[in-house]
């Protein structure tokens, strides 16, 4: 239907940089970004009925239940910046989240989804993207030890505090991550792939060569 906002779901692993492409493509596109990280940490700070609910499953160390999940995504693509639609970043997780997004999709805004992005990235590389990184103490400032090094090693360039590694960016827990993350991906990869909006992305190349290769892989509607 002409006019109809587009709904675009981006899949990648842990260090596949999604949100740093879905920030450019909703530019690129005019499109809200909507990041299911950021809706919980906003919800939660906000003290919302949902937020709180979220909460609760989390402190209890569970599963927010898809339908606390899929309720705050309702809520956020019914906001004034989400007229001409979204790129979703971090939902759906599963195949069932993702027949509840087709369902609200179509009850909302006659619609489905258009395109899904699959930002593929070997193993190895996201290994060394993600364990490298290292945090100041301070102030949270982060640092690469590859690729954004401190001028002195093992101190933050902005206040000097000393530099950590968080737990979860440790090695064997990157390796955990990403291997949890593609075996609870995979389902949902194929749901899309069977519905023809599938496109694979060679996400191992410089940023702005994997933001043309998103914005091609969009084609038509």
């Amino acid at each position: 239907m002409a006019g109809s906002p587009r709904f675009i779901v981006l899949l990648g692993p842990p260090g596949a940089g999604k949100g740093t492409q879905a920030q450019v493509l909703g530019k690129i596109l005019g499109l809200a970004h909507v990041s299911s990280g950021d809706l919980f940490r906003e919800q939660i700070r906000a003290q919302t009925e949902l937020g709180r609910l979220a909460k609760g499953y989390m402190d209890g160390g569970q599963l927010v239940p898809d339908t606390v999940t899929v309720a705050m995504v309702r809520e956020r693509l019914k906001r004034e910046d989400c007229l001409r639609g979204a790129i979703l970043d971090g939902f759906p997780r599963t195949p069932a989240q993702a027949e509840a997004l087709d369902q609200m999709l179509l009850e909302q805004w006659g619609c489905k989804v258009e395109r899904v992005p699959y930002v593929r990235i070997p193993e190895s590389t996201l290994v060394e993207r993600l364990s490298g990184r290292w945090t100041c103490q301070q102030e949270g400032h982060v640092y690469h030890q590859k690729f954004h090094p401190p001028i002195v090693a093992g101190k933050c360039d902005i206040d000097g505090s000393a530099l950590y590694q968080r737990e979860d960016d440790r090695e064997d827990t990157v390796r955990q991550r990403i291997r949890v993350y593609l075996e609870q991906t995979a389902p949902l990869v194929e749901y899309y792939r069977q519905r023809g909006v599938l496109v694979e992305i060679d996400g191992d190349a410089p940023i702005t060569q994997v933001t043309e290769a998103l914005v091609q892989g969009m084609g038509a509607g």
